[in-house]
């Protein structure tokens, strides 16, 4: 007989008594939609979606055409209403797995609309013209454009949803207490993972309490809890007790019921694109792609801080004369803040801030050590007696780090990368932290829009160094995207 912990009551009308729980009857969970009809119905609105815009988009550079053409309109409008819709599908851009997480969804959309764009200017060349271009530049590139905002747009609703619970995947999670934990913890803590654990199955014989979800000992229950909870996966964490031939035999009783079976890599730190499964001889083998630090991304990565940081400095530079002016008001002191910083390699660099404490903040600092706030070697405090009225704001705006725009044009930063670390930091840094140093530090990162200061010094770790395993310019551009939001509603900045 399974153990069961923290079972929560389920009232319904119908219901019909088993050892261990009081169950739904088939009629009643029949009238309750599950979340994977409802995720087929979602994508099946996107698939409506992305034709509509396509044809609205096709239609409008066949409009922006001037000239008679042999090819009839109709045919050229047709062929490329369908090719796009047909590349949206090629690429997985309506696939389950990618929707409403990461930046995966946008890539997809991306490259179909890319490789409509190239299908439509081999066509353009081989007809000799008689298919107009403005079709590609009046209506490919900017619908795909069009496509990457309705998209996002639409994420926000999937996400408002899956907050209200909805939308989200009901999973059983199967392994080890700590590992069922960790895969809990995670995704509990973004409804953007699309994820909700409804029950767990740990397999060891090990104590495991998880919130109100009820927790079974015995891997033979799994049908019946699937049942009881219209769960719609199966997520495997870690290795399983039964050993490796164990999810091979549970892959075939969930094929019947068209349960999807999830494997939690043991990568914790490698994200999907790095790793690459290829059968050999019928032996499924797993390649880990090595993390990029040289070669052609880091050539576009730097070519993108030049370009982007010294427009900035020309753009912005009205702001940085009135928040100067602001600073030198406030307080007396120099307006710039110069602090030595450890980069890429450790090697130390000077990184510049606008000031938003009084000048003898260093000196004030010992007396304040038994109220640190900070997480690990880090020195924080919400309510800070040294940070100036003017310092406030500027931080909670993150304007402060405005200066460190200057510091990327020199390429002793990137405008995307690890938190800059103080010498102090590095000293005590455990072996594999200092993985961090392997590129340049950001002026934002994954830590800034994931709650910067509210972030335990663990969490803050394990960001960095997931986005230096994983780091892409695509990726880079969304967190750049996800900083503006950030500045405008502030998150963990004191």
């Amino acid at each position: 007989m399974a153990t069961w912990v923290g079972e929560p009551e389920i009232s319904h009308t119908t219901t019909v008594k088993m050892p261990w729980q009081t169950v739904q009857s088939a009629s009643n969970q029949a009238k309750i939609p599950s979340a994977k009809l409802r995720r087929r119905r979602w994508i099946a609105f996107l698939a409506g979606t992305d034709f509509v815009l396509a044809t609205c988009w096709v239609l409008a550079g066949l409009l922006s055409a001037s000239g008679s053409r042999a090819i009839g309109t109709e045919v050229v409008g047709l062929a490329f209403i369908l090719v796009w819709f047909l590349a949206l599908n090629f690429k997985g851009a309506r696939e389950n797995q990618v929707l409403g997480v990461g930046s995966e969804e946008y890539k997809r959309v991306l490259g179909a609309g890319v490789l409509t764009a190239g299908l439509g200017a081999i066509a353009v060349v081989m007809t000799d013209g008689m298919i107009p271009r403005e079709i590609i530049l009046a209506g490919v590139l900017p619908g795909t454009l069009a496509m990457l905002v309705a998209r996002w747009v639409l994420r926000r609703i999937l996400h408002a949803r899956a907050r209200e619970g909805s939308t989200l995947s009901r999973v059983v999670v199967i392994g080890a207490a700590q590992d069922i934990k960790y895969i809990d913890n995670q995704i509990q803590k973004k409804t953007s993972s699309m994820y909700t654990v409804v029950a767990a199955i740990e397999d060891t014989g090990s104590a495991l309490a998880l919130r109100d979800v009820p927790v079974s000992h015995q891997v033979e229950d799994l049908q019946d809890l699937l049942a009881l909870h219209d769960a719609d996966a199966v997520m495997i964490a870690g290795t399983l007790n039964a050993g490796g031939d164990s999810i091979k035999q549970l892959s075939w009783e969930l094929e019947s019921s068209g349960t999807e079976l999830i494997l939690a890599s043991s990568l914790t730190n490698v994200a999907g694109p790095r790793i690459k499964v290829r059968p050999v001889e019928g032996l499924p083998l797993m390649h880990v792609e090595p993390p990029a630090f040289t070669g052609a991304r880091v050539w576009i990565k730097r070519a993108l801080d030049v370009i982007l940081s010294a427009a900035a400095l020309i753009l912005l530079s009205p702001l940085f004369g009135a928040l100067a002016l602001a600073v030198r008001l406030d307080s007396p002191g120099p307006v710039i803040f110069r602090q030595t910083r450890v980069g890429k390699d450790g090697k130390e660099f000077v990184m510049y801030k606008f000031r938003t404490m009084v000048v003898d903040a260093e000196q004030r600092l010992t007396e304040l050590q038994d109220a640190n706030e900070g997480a690990g070697p880090l020195f924080k405090l919400k309510t800070d007696p040294r940070v100036t009225k003017i310092g406030r704001v500027l931080r909670k705006m993150s304007l402060d780090e405005l200066p460190q725009i200057y510091n990327v044009l020199r390429g002793e930063m990137s405008l995307v990368g690890p938190r800059p670390p103080l010498r102090s930091e590095v000293d005590v840094y455990e072996r594999h932290i200092y993985r961090r140093l392997l590129i340049k530090p950001g002026l934002t990162g994954l830590w800034q829009v994931n709650g910067r200061s509210d972030l335990s010094w663990e969490d803050s770790v394990r960001l960095d160094l997931y986005y230096v395993e994983n780091w892409s310019v695509i990726g880079d551009l969304v967190i750049m995207w996800h900083t503006f939001k950030a500045m405008i509603r502030p998150q963990g900045a004191y």
